[in-house]
């Protein structure tokens, strides 16, 4: 059992970054019922916001079209669920990512340029 899985496993969320803000995530990437497949980063709405949104690899448009299916965590939280995105956390507004996973592990495709990264 890895270090994320141990500490997920006994409910505690670890703190990564301090003061990290506010990112908007679909309730089925929250609740397990999908894994995280993009995330982009847009301008804040507000102080507490860091711009960062995720969806997951099940949402239909029809489902991230109905705000009732989204939620704000901070941010630490999503990082908890996947920890790989706490590679990317420093990206600039405008960035769009989609994980992927195979034999090599977990990685991100910048949807902008192609690139992994």
């Amino acid at each position: 059992m890895g270090l994320f899985d141990m500490f997920k496993k006994k409910n505690k969320q670890i703190t990564f970054i301090e003061n990290a803000g506010g990112v908007i995530i679909t309730k089925s990437i929250y609740e397990g019922t999908s894994k995280l497949k993009w995330l982009f980063r847009e301008e804040s709405v507000n102080p507490s916001d860091n711009g960062w949104r995720a969806m997951g690899d099940t949402d239909t448009q029809e489902y991230i079209d109905n705000p009732e299916n989204s939620m704000v965590v901070d941010f630490n939280i999503l990082v908890n669920i996947e920890p790989a995105v706490l590679a990317v956390y420093d990206m600039p507004i405008g960035t769009d990512l989609e994980i992927c996973f195979d034999n090599t592990g977990r990685y991100f495709i910048d949807t902008n340029t192609g690139k992994r990264i």
